[in-house]
């Protein structure tokens, strides 16, 4: 499938950015213009199942294909977050970017929260006074930007997740230099998950006090995790 994308900048340089579960690529409307202010030209991909791209049917490997079939291939940059982190992981060897960037990857995810993905699909119509008590760091533009991404995703993606996770995610090692950026107060990883990564080959850094869409609660500290990568 070929997917909905969107663009900033003109730059000579490519970055690519795919967002995670429930959103498209309006989540990045802050880190996308400090990309192209760098010189980049900018990239962000709706996956299938989310904002203008198409629908079904949903796996990792889609997801990775999907990527595989849109993308300019050796960007500078690709960045993924959360469930497009694991999108980003299965395309990347073919994709061949310079660098890529993970952002609190759903790589090795908390049982919990995997138990709770089939109650994924009745948060679309969360209110907003429930995204702004979930989510207080966040201004009004993103909860605005969440409400809109939440209406034009498919709650279907949320319903293969069980078995999506009945394997493993995490890469074996990263195929390009790779970092991992992980969100300090977010919780759905496994204990470990970062001395695994390290064990890997991943570089890791971590933004303090930062919930899982960590460039939305804190864009300073986020944007300077990248320092030496972007």
């Amino acid at each position: 499938m070929r997917l909905h994308t969107h663009e900033w900048g003109t730059g000579d340089r490519i970055a690519v950015l795919v967002h995670g579960l429930m959103s498209d690529h309006r989540t990045w409307h802050r880190v996308a213009p400090v990309l192209a202010g760098k010189g980049y030209r900018v990239v962000a991909v709706d996956l299938r199942g989310h904002g203008a791209s198409g629908r079904g049917p949903y796996s990792p490997e889609h997801w990775a294909d999907d990527l595989v079939d849109t993308l300019p291939v050796e960007a500078e940059l690709v960045m993924g977050h959360s469930l497009g982190a694991m999108a980003l992981a299965g395309a990347v060897e073919r994709l061949a970017p310079t660098r890529a960037v993970y952002c609190d990857p759903a790589w090795d995810v908390r049982e919990k929260l995997v138990a709770a993905s089939a109650y994924f699909g009745a948060f679309r119509t969360a209110s907003r006074s429930m995204i702004k008590n979930l989510n207080p760091r966040w201004d009004e533009e993103d909860v605005d930007i969440e409400l809109a991404t939440l209406a034009a995703w498919d709650p279907a993606t949320a319903a293969v997740l069980p078995g999506v996770y009945a394997v493993g995610r995490t890469p074996v090692r990263p195929v390009v230099p790779s970092l991992v950026v992980l969100a300090g107060a977010g919780d759905l990883h496994r204990d470990g998950f970062d001395a695994g990564l390290r064990r890997r080959g991943f570089e890791v850094r971590t933004v303090e006090g930062a919930g899982h869409t960590l460039y939305r609660d804190d864009l300073d500290g986020f944007m300077g995790a990248l320092d030496g990568w972007i």
